[in-house]
């Protein structure tokens, strides 16, 4: 019996240890994913999925919020756009709040983002797979924004 006990709380160890590591391995790709955002890598489209889903939750003046999702092409055609803009403006996000939760489908990093300039935060999220070839993917992430261009993409 004793052996059973034994043997069950290194398995048990083991599994906390494995989620422990995923769990970390998940906000440090969030972090390399902010830092190449805020310098304006070239390599953001490498962070997501072919499919990702991508939702833009766009804040309305009266706190209405309206969900506008497009799929990876789509948006990294618009990143690639504003991209020029951004860096012009220096544009960055300051992210507060990161944590990290086992789901479904991989760990969801949840934050709080500031926009360059701004005083108040905003949420989002993205769900990060780790690969069969052990890279770390963004398969779906939902940034809410103030920006009301987004309205116009709206279904």
């Amino acid at each position: 019996m004793k052996k059973v006990l034994i043997l069950l709380a290194v398995f048990l160890f083991g599994a906390i240890q494995a989620f422990a590591d995923d769990a970390a391995d998940a906000k440090a790709f969030f972090n390399k994913y902010v830092n190449a955002a805020n310098t304006y890598s070239t390599t953001i489209p490498d962070f997501y999925s072919p499919d990702a889903k991508i939702i833009r939750q766009v804040v309305k003046p009266d706190g209405t919020l309206v969900n506008v999702s497009t799929n990876t092409a789509t948006y990294m055609k618009q990143l690639k756009l504003g991209q020029a803009t951004a860096r012009l403006r220096k544009y960055k996000n300051a992210y507060r709040n990161i944590t990290v939760t086992k789901v479904a489908n991989g760990y969801k990093v949840s934050a709080e983002r500031q926009p360059t300039g701004e005083t108040y935060w905003l949420k989002t999220y993205q769900i990060v797979q780790k690969q069969p070839n052990g890279q770390w993917k963004v398969v779906e992430e939902l940034m809410q924004t103030k920006e009301q261009i987004f309205l116009r993409y709206a279904k």
